[in-house]
């Protein structure tokens, strides 16, 4: 075309980052890198900057709030320090110490930081996060939409059954994944190879199966009985089978393929026109029994005649596919003719993909969430259901499912009102554009999504989900791209465990915004009390300074990174318009912030004394008073590593950078405490040991205050009784 045609009429032209869906084809590379229109796309998403994430926005907020707040007592503090006659240089570097130390600066960085870690310690967990605003979403998440194939199976097919429609019986093969080793059962008979003509109408359903396949066998060479495959897990299972059938050369290699139908998640069938050397072509078509049943008009007699298919034979071909689907397998229908509505129907392949091991326990601890399951798949209902009861998904009687067809007839109110009821968990015979329907009346509904997929047609309902999960081993491209996280194992226990981590980062923010409001409050009533009592300031500027790298240093970033609490699996979701700031944390913060401001008074009216009529602090006093507010501040951080939990039940050494981080602090309070040069920098000077160890226990009291509520919180007072029938006293108290 011309150059200056535009995009969408280029009629002839391949664009880079298209993906072949079927088909066969020659091109001329005519762009490459940049010059592309992949090129071009690519450079205008480079020049993007990114969006910051909700959570972030909300932090900057509360930043903002919190120094308008923090200036107005800071500057109220100056001005009667100044009315009082203070100096005003002294009080000038109070104020601006005390702005550095009060103003929350860190929590930006605290956000950013703790968001990174956490995407790093979920692609240590198999999950690479693509969107930081996917993090803050699975903490919140209600309900996943989960394929059965490879996210809930391993993904690993092995034919079992192989039924046919002229002998009507079914044939038993035994095994496991792409191994070739496994026996071969008749009527309950193991048959000894060579295999003779008892098995030949059997052989002759696997063969057709193998003709309409494009999966590949490659020899592993660790192995002389196993392969390694290039296609599709069901095509690459058949294969598998018909070597076990004694089909050692492929049937491909016997004719031309002329002509392909690829399978779809819409059409449910793949057909191939194959001709045979010196044979007229005939059409070999596989896929869901219902639809190959629908182009078949004859089967094969006894007698290796093809009779007219009745509907007496249709019935015991529908209810063995059924017995096959209810025992958990696969159904793969395959049939063969010369014109393609009117085939001759020559068995059934059933197929197991066996559930993954740790399955049925992840289910398990999501229900007890709050987190609903729905799992969409291609499969007939009698193995969604059977499949789905296995690893516990799916309740009968309970519980109701719905076929793809039902959905195509619903409204989206309707479809709505069936899933805010909650009672179905499973969607059988769907394809991805259902899914879509599916994730629109969920959020409709108020849930927050997640939606698992891997094709080229799941990439618009993934991009739709509030969390788009897509398949890093089997996955396309396009729906990689689609999604906000990519499960390098296709593994559903690792949505588990992206949801614990997701749920643990919002709670390690929470308990950093708790610990640095806690002493920025703490920090700015001891200085304001002492000021408007007409004190000596308890703390010079350079102290302040030291105090805010506590707060805002080592210490305080390393609770962002507090290992995973399994424990938090069992809450519901978070709500998504829960504010890091709500009531249960501005009480914990004042409790806390009131212990330490009322812990360093203590020891600071201890040493206050009078000259001549005018009060002074010795610098004895102010070191005292010095030590025993970051000695505070650090036991307070230490209250600070859980919200509900005692110190001694999420261990005391399960986060090691924080006791680093704290060890640290220590050793640089005790330098300036006995090191000379620091000393005369921070105004201070050596104190006793029994001084230094009274300051300890003192200021462990915010640590053992918060420990007492921790009990008093999680204790079960319903075992206690009740005092009258009209009082109800609830089970657990929270304070």
């Amino acid at each position: 075309p011309p150059a200056a045609a535009d995009v969408l009429d280029r009629a002839n032209v391949v664009f880079m980052g298209t993906l072949i869906r079927a088909g066969r084809g020659t091109a001329v590379v005519v762009a490459i890198g940049e010059k592309t229109e992949f090129g071009k796309i690519f450079s205008m998403v480079d020049k993007t900057s990114d969006r910051r994430t909700p959570l972030q926005n909300s932090m900057d907020h509360l930043s903002k709030q919190l120094s308008i707040f923090s200036f107005a007592v800071i500057g109220v503090i100056v001005v009667i320090g100044l009315l009082q006659g203070k100096p005003f240089l002294a009080m000038f570097q109070i104020g601006v110490s005390l702005a550095v130390a009060a103003i929350p600066e860190g929590l930006p960085v605290c956000v950013t930081v703790t968001l990174a870690l956490g995407v790093l310690q979920m692609a240590r967990r198999n999950a690479i996060v693509r969107s930081l605003p996917a993090v803050e979403a699975l903490g919140s998440t209600t309900v996943i939409c989960v394929d059965k194939t490879g996210t809930l199976t391993q993904n690993e097919m092995t034919v079992t059954t192989v039924y046919s429609a002229q002998t009507r019986t079914s044939l038993a093969v035994s095994g496991t994944g792409y191994n070739v080793e496994g026996e071969v059962a008749l009527h309950g008979c193991t048959v000894k190879e060579p295999f003779g003509a008892q098995i030949a109408p059997f052989v002759n359903v696997v063969r057709a199966a193998c003709v309409c396949n494009n999966a590949k066998l490659k020899a592993d060479p660790e192995s002389s009985t196993r392969f390694k495959t290039m296609g599709q897990p069901t095509e690459a299972a058949i294969m598998i089978c018909a070597k076990k059938l004694g089909l050692a050369k492929d049937p491909r290699d016997e004719g031309t393929r002329l002509e392909e139908t690829s399978f779809s998640s819409e059409r449910k069938w793949m057909s191939v026109r194959f001709q045979a050397l010196d044979e007229m072509p005939i059409t070999y078509v596989k896929g869901a029994f219902e639809e190959v049943l629908g182009m078949c008009t004859t089967r094969s007699s006894l007698e290796d005649r093809r009779v007219p298919l009745q509907v007496g034979d249709k019935e015991d071909i529908s209810r063995e596919a059924n017995k096959l689907g209810s025992s958990g397998l696969r159904v793969i229908a395959i049939a063969s003719g010369h014109i393609q509505s009117q085939l001759n129907f020559e068995g059934l392949i059933g197929i197991i993909d066996p559930p993954r091991p740790e399955v049925p326990g992840s289910v398990e601890t999501l229900l007890h969430g709050d987190i609903k399951i729905i799992m969409i798949t291609g499969d007939s209902e009698a193995t969604a259901l059977s499949f789905a009861t296995k690893v516990g998904l799916f309740h009968r009687g309970s519980e109701n499912a719905m076929s793809g067809k039902q959905l195509e007839l619903l409204t989206n109110a309707d479809l709505q009102r069936k899933l805010e009821a909650g009672r179905t968990r499973v969607f059988y015979r769907a394809s991805p554009i259902h899914k879509k329907k599916i994730v629109e009346c969920l959020q409709a509904a108020g849930e927050i999504v997640a939606m698992t997929g891997d094709g080229i047609n799941d990439a618009p309902a993934l991009k739709l989900a509030d969390v788009g999960i897509a398949m890093g081993k089997n996955g396309t491209d396009v729906s990689r791209e689609a999604s906000d996280i990519i499960l390098l194992d296709d593994n559903f226990e690792t949505i588990l465990s992206a949801i614990e981590e997701g749920k643990c980062i919002f709670y390690n923010i929470k308990n950093f915004v708790r610990f640095q409001l806690s002493t920025s409050i703490s920090a700015l009533l001891l200085v304001a009390l002492t000021t408007v009592f007409g004190l000596p300031n308890p703390l010079n500027a350079m102290q302040i300074l030291w105090v805010n790298i506590v707060m805002d240093g080592p210490p305080a970033q390393t609770l962002g990174v507090e290992p995973v609490d399994h424990d938090v699996m069992l809450a519901p979701p978070r709500d998504p318009s829960e504010k890091i700031i709500n009531r249960d944390t501005i009480s914990k913060v004042l409790l806390n912030a009131l212990i330490v401001t009322a812990g360093t008074l203590f020891v600071y009216l201890q040493q206050l004394s009078a000259r001549s009529g005018v009060i002074e602090l010795s610098k004895r006093g102010t070191t005292l008073t010095f030590t025993a507010f970051v000695f505070f501040s650090l036991f307070n951080a230490l209250s600070c590593r859980s919200q509900s939990k005692s110190i001694f039940k999420i261990g005391l050494l399960a986060n090691l950078p924080f006791l680093v981080a704290v060890g640290l602090s220590v050793v640089g309070q005790l330098l300036m405490i006995y090191f000379p040069p620091m000393q005369s920098i921070f105004q201070t000077e050596a104190i006793s040991f029994f001084d230094l160890a009274a300051v300890t226990c003192l200021a462990s009291t915010v640590w053992v205050c918060d420990e007492v509520r921790k009990a008093f919180a999680s204790m079960d007072f319903s075992k206690l009784g009740r005092r009258s029938s009209s009082i109800d006293l609830k089970s657990r108290i929270n304070f």
